[in-house]
């Protein structure tokens, strides 16, 4: 079922957000201190094409810096992005069989606003306790 949900979510939306998100790590990695950022965003950006069978987790090596620079992330690049979420999540909630897609949009908010100090893993690691 996950493979489905993934090519469906591949064709309607997950390209295309993960071309925003390549959008803003090229961006990102024009300064050299936005790098980290970048490196994020293009993280961000696989996640986005395939997200079903995965999940994100909070790394508990994050420190202060984690938390600046998704200070720094929301002002530049995370709110457009979380709005491009919002969008894309509201049409595909139109259609019944678009409804689980739309759900999958809304919970990449939280990681497209604050995308440091996470870490992506699949949903059975997350959920055996090794993250």
């Amino acid at each position: 079922m996950r493979f489905i949900l993934n090519i469906i979510w591949l064709v309607l939306c997950g390209f295309w957000m993960a071309i925003g998100y390549v959008v803003a790590g090229l961006i990102c990695c024009i300064l050299i201190i936005t790098i980290p950022f970048g490196v994020a965003s293009f993280r961000i950006a696989n996640y986005a094409l395939w997200p079903f069978g995965r999940t994100t987790v909070e790394r508990r090596d994050a420190g202060a810096g984690s938390l600046v620079g998704n200070v720094i992330w929301f002002i530049f690049a995370g709110w457009w992005l979380a709005l491009g979420h919002i969008v894309t999540g509201i049409a595909l909630c139109i259609t019944i069989i678009g409804i689980p897609l739309g759900i999958a949009n809304f919970k990449l908010i939280p990681v497209s606003l604050m995308p440091l100090g996470r870490e992506i893993v699949p949903t059975d690691q997350a959920f055996a306790g090794r993250w």
